[in-house]
């Protein structure tokens, strides 16, 4: 991708150029940003989809000034009747299941894929939607059937109402009020008030949205992954240690002790990186792969929809898992990482030992065998 290229997703502007000016910055309502674009699924095939255990969904009712939610599985005989107003079946993570909806995210990638969390589709009856409400998240909301008004605005109030099943803001003021028809886009950064409504019946709308990692939670998960490295054999000594009057203290040679500890698993070379990127690349719940059809690197490969790679200047990541490589094998496999797919003549590049990696990653389903094959 040329990010210094202008595009018409983005109003004319570059990746580049958006980046600067909009991401994590202000609001951008872009006009036929994708002319003629296509929901990923039909909406009967939506319904199907929210009625399985493996697929994350929530029904979201509005009556009166009353909320009800519900969480899947949600068989269609759960679902209010269409011409009833003020419900929304909310679809997460449509991209694990659809290629369509994989394929959708695609034009995005000018963003790190390690930001990247789901392409989630919201239908909605009319006047159906989830409320004011802010997200701790980037997002991309394409209207891909239907319209839908939104309104935007800037947040001074962030308290919610209390009492009700959703996070719906107590006091929002809407500087913005746009209609979004098929092809139209809006780009909201984090902590922006918004209120989606549909307007007429059929509205369907897709959220590409880009995780933003709580800081706590990501140092305990790399902490963990870092204690789950090699043992650490030594054992902590106080030869020295002298007869106290307040056993109680924690004693500072202890603490010293630890701190060490901590700090020989940070030193290790690559290690934060490593942690790093098998975080990033693990599987959400619910997901799990198929073997590909054919064990052969003859006509290229592809990763799997649901497969997450990324790489640094010492690995390759791939589903929670790190890989050591080097040389043309580095370079082909961040091809991969990037394009997402590699070619028979790349396949061909690689050494021996990296061409068995991708043949076990396609025993494991984590690739699927190229368009040549």
């Amino acid at each position: 991708m040329d990010v210094d290229a202008k595009t018409p997703l983005l109003g004319g502007l570059s990746p580049a150029l958006f980046m600067r000016r909009h991401w994590e910055k202000k609001p951008l309502l872009v006009r036929q940003a994708w002319p003629g674009v296509k929901p990923p699924v039909s909406r009967a095939r939506l319904f199907e989809l929210a009625a399985s255990e493996d697929v994350e969904s929530r029904l979201v009712v509005r009556r009166g000034g009353g909320w009800q939610v519900r969480h899947g599985p949600l068989a269609r005989r759960a679902l209010p009747a269409l011409a009833q107003p003020g419900w929304t079946l909310l679809v997460q993570g449509l991209d694990l299941h659809v290629d369509a909806a994989r394929a959708l995210l695609a034009p995005f990638r000018f963003v790190p894929e390690a930001r990247l969390d789901d392409l989630m589709v919201s239908w909605a009856s009319p006047g159906g939607g989830v409320g004011p409400h802010v997200d701790a998240y980037d997002v991309f909301l394409l209207q891909v059937a239907g319209r839908r008004r939104w309104r935007v605005g800037r947040v001074a109030d962030a308290a919610y109402i209390e009492g009700l099943p959703l996070k719906i803001l107590r006091h929002f003021e809407p500087e913005f009020d746009w209609v979004l028809e098929p092809g139209d886009m809006l780009y909201l950064p984090p902590l922006w008030g918004h209120d989606g409504i549909a307007e007429g019946g059929d509205c369907m709308t897709c959220s590409v949205g880009f995780r933003s990692p709580e800081g706590s939670g990501l140092a305990a998960d790399l902490l963990q992954r870092l204690a789950d490295g090699e043992p650490d054999a030594r054992l902590y000594r106080d030869p020295a240690q002298p007869a106290t009057a307040r056993p109680g203290e924690l004693p500072p040679a202890l603490l010293a002790f630890a701190q060490q500890a901590v700090q020989r698993r940070l030193a290790e070379p690559g290690a934060l990186q490593r942690v790093l990127g098998e975080a990033l690349t693990e599987p959400k719940p619910r997901v799990w792969f198929d073997q590909a059809d054919g064990r052969v690197l003859d006509g290229g490969v592809r990763l799997d929809r649901r497969s997450r790679m990324l790489y640094d200047d010492r690995h390759v990541f791939i589903n929670g898992e790190a890989f050591r490589m080097a040389g043309r094998d580095a370079r082909l496999m961040r091809q991969l990482a990037d394009a997402r797919a590699l070619d028979a003549t790349a396949c061909a590049g690689l050494s021996e030992g990296a061409r068995e990696v991708l043949l076990e990653w396609l025993d494991d389903g984590w690739l699927q065998p190229g368009d040549g094959a």
